[in-house]
């Protein structure tokens, strides 16, 4: 049977590229006892020099899964992870699912009164917070005991020695590492004391829930998102067909995305483990690290968002630092500029490709083939075993024709199971038949290549016409000296909306609120044209840099 006439996007993947994956029997703690099995002495995690090869993390792991065992944690239990990037991160990561518990990701940035919701939400009884976190954490909700973590403690000896020496730099800097945790117990003693865990002490199956991951979903209230161990290895294995020039047991990942986001934790805890890839852990994106660490591991497979591609190209540049390893890198979580495509580029030698996924598919379902296929400005075509179908938001049994825009509905392995304990909600996104409403309205052309043009629930609505946010923020990037912009619905005349928007100037820039919205008649029609301009210094950001509108236009509304 010819596949290609259904789905049209198999002709544009990548040689070598199976139009299907084999689905796992196996959970992702038989993915790391796999890669340590096949890789044992390979550098499994790189932090700030400091080594730790697979073996090594296999051994750390199942003493973690044991120090966590004696505490209480079983099977179903959930578990609170409240942790930058660093190697207690993957240890806990993968010690919660030895034991057949629910590992549950906070940002650690998060003030107490954010975390509370989360935490009462799931109930998880124990927590592994960063010490600097920890004191957001301890007495909240169920949780009864923290286990604090002290970055310094995986620093290599000599960064730990030189972080004791009395002079004010070295104070702040360690100050900004650690800090004391009162009420908490310490993760790196506790696992020190702990043995390995039973060998026949039981192990998840692929169906069990692996991770609770707290997202906005379509509605934007924050709910988790249950994510089977059989969701994210479908995802792994996904992302390691859509590159099959990836070498097994060669590869250098870097991890600047946060693990504690869905992005972050499948391209880097599960796919990197996957391939027997190197981890470069960073705790937060920072321009010179990451330089410092290109010299001494250079990266070959680098996921990350558009600003990070271009801030690291200009510096690297401008430093004379050769970013030539870097063979491919996978953009997702906001548009891709061509211009940052063609930078980065040039810079590298190597493939800058942009995906598309949400929390609820693990998160990846689209991405552009990582060959000359690719179509910049598209978001790509589905993934291997990966259906897609563009619908009437209205009414989702009714599909929409190739170049007309509708909401985009996926179906696949790696699709959640629903949101932790609200059917009602599941069932509004998680269609009987197993297809899940993104929310997404985009355009698809014959070829099976997507654009997103927004989201359903930003869409403005002024004078009974649709206006695309996006649409109207491009056409505002344009204006010189507009450096970004946001674009929302603020309550009109006659019970309708109109359109605002909210922009950041460059320093230099001279143009005032009426010359922009002049400027922007000459890319806009004039109902999209924004009826309002305000000036603001920055814009909201998620913790990978995505611009919440939402955030935009409540500020707006109560004029904070």
């Amino acid at each position: 049977m010819d596949l290609t006439a259904e789905q049209p996007w198999l002709r544009s993947y990548a040689p070598g590229v199976p139009a299907t994956i084999d689905p796992s029997e196996e959970s992702l703690v038989d993915l790391l006892a796999d890669a340590a099995r096949r890789f044992g002495s390979r550098t499994a995690l790189d932090f700030f020099g400091a080594i730790t090869t697979y073996a090594e993390l296999a051994d750390q792991v199942d003493r973690a899964a044991e120090a966590l065992r004696r505490i209480g944690v079983g099977p179903g239990d959930r578990v609170a992870l409240v942790l930058p990037n660093c190697p207690q991160h993957v240890i806990a990561f993968y010690a919660v699912l030895r034991l057949g518990a629910v590992v549950v990701e906070h940002n650690p940035l998060y003030t107490r009164q954010e975390l509370a919701h989360q935490l009462a939400d799931h109930g998880a009884r124990v927590a592994v917070a960063w010490d600097k976190a920890a004191p957001s954490v301890v007495g909240v909700a169920a949780v009864e005991t923290v286990l604090a973590v002290d970055l310094t403690r995986a620093l290599p000896r000599r960064k730990r020695w030189a972080l004791r020496v009395p002079l004010p730099r070295v104070r702040q800097t360690r100050a900004a590492m650690t800090g004391p945790a009162p009420g908490t117990r310490s993760f790196e003693r506790l696992l020190a004391d702990a043995g390995p865990l039973a060998a026949d002490h039981p192990a998840p199956g692929p169906d069990d829930t692996a991770l609770l991951q707290y997202t906005g979903g379509t509605t934007g209230t924050p709910k988790g998102a249950v994510l089977t161990h059989r969701n994210l290895r479908a995802n792994a294995a996904q992302g390691r067909a859509w590159v099959p020039g990836l070498r097994d047991g060669a590869e250098t990942v870097y991890a600047v995305l946060p693990l504690f986001h869905a992005y972050g934790l499948t391209l880097c805890l599960t796919f990197s483990v996957s391939i027997g890839a190197t981890l470069v852990l960073f705790p937060r994106f920072d321009v010179d690290q990451t330089l410092a660490a290109v010299r001494r591991r250079p990266p070959t497979f680098l996921p990350a968002v558009p600003p990070i591609y271009q801030r690291l190209a200009d510096a690297a540049r401008e430093r004379g630092v050769d970013l030539g390893s870097a063979r491919y890198a996978i953009s997702g979580a906001m548009a891709l500029p061509p211009a940052t495509v063609e930078v980065w580029e040039s810079v590298t030698g190597g493939l800058l490709v942009e995906g598309y996924g949400m929390t609820e598919t693990s998160p990846v379902a689209l991405g552009n083939p990582v060959s000359p296929a690719r179509r910049p400005g598209t978001v790509g075509v589905p993934f291997p075993s990966t259906e897609i179908r563009i619908v009437d938001p209205e009414d989702p049994s009714r599909d929409r024709a190739a170049g007309e825009p509708g909401e985009l509905l996926i179906r696949g392995p790696q699709v959640f199971a629903g949101y932790w304990r609200r059917p009602e909600e599941t069932a509004a996104v998680l269609l009987p038949d197993g297809w899940l409403r993104t929310g997404d309205i985009v355009v698809m052309d014959p070829d099976g290549f997507v654009t997103v043009v927004d989201r359903i629930k930003e869409l403005i609505i002024t004078g009974g016409f649709n206006v695309y946010p996006s649409e109207v923020e491009e056409a505002l990037r344009r204006v010189p000296g507009v450096r970004d912009a946001a674009a929302v619905g603020l309550p009109g005349d006659g019970g309708g909306e109109e359109v605002v928007a909210v922009v950041v100037l460059d320093e230099d820039c001279t143009s005032d609120p009426d010359g922009i919205r002049f400027a922007c008649r000459r890319h806009l029609t004039g109902y999209k044209v924004p009826r309002r301009v305000v000036v603001v210094d920055d814009l909201p950001r998620s913790q990978i840099g995505k611009v919440l509108r939402r955030q935009v236009r409540d500020g707006l509304l109560t004029g904070d």
